[in-house]
């Protein structure tokens, strides 16, 4: 049963850390595509008078079309907008260790900045519904992603 007193939603506006790495689960030939976004907030140190910018690093995570949509538009330095939900998940390392990682599973992306950089806020649906985007199924993609027991 959902519980209708909660929510999980996540949206970020920041900076591709990285250029997205596209790869396909291998049982289900499903595309993943990883990538970090950094977000920066300014605040005041009393200490030394002065303004500064703190950086977050956000892992993120898209399924399908959303993945190829992904590496096909997304590269490093592009400001983005990503909407989706918070996944905690954990898996062992070698030597026996368990080891945890959360990671913002991407619902929609929107691409924000100048329109020379191909911005514009283009958005997935947008770009995935256009001809010039390859895809058998033009819907916008179910990002979960439970069929992959691997790390990355």
């Amino acid at each position: 049963m959902r519980d209708i007193n909660s929510l999980n939603k996540v949206l970020l506006v920041g900076h591709l850390g990285r250029n997205p790495e596209l790869r396909y689960i291998s049982q289900t030939e499903r595309a993943v595509a990883n990538f970090t976004l950094a977000t920066n907030e300014r605040f005041y140190n009393p200490n030394t008078n002065e303004g500064e910018i703190r950086a977050e690093w956000h892992r993120i995570v898209a399924w399908g079309k959303l993945a190829e949509f992904c590496e096909k538009f997304l590269s490093q330095g592009k400001q983005i907008l990503v909407e989706g939900k918070l996944r905690t998940r954990s898996w062992q390392d070698r030597d026996g260790n368990k080891k945890y990682t959360t990671e913002v599973h991407a619902q929609n992306i929107v691409l924000l900045g100048r329109k020379d950089e191909g911005g514009g806020e283009k958005s997935f649906e947008d770009i995935s519904m256009s001809p010039d985007f390859p895809s058998e199924e033009r819907t916008v993609p179910d990002s979960e992603g439970d069929d992959d027991d691997v790390p990355f």
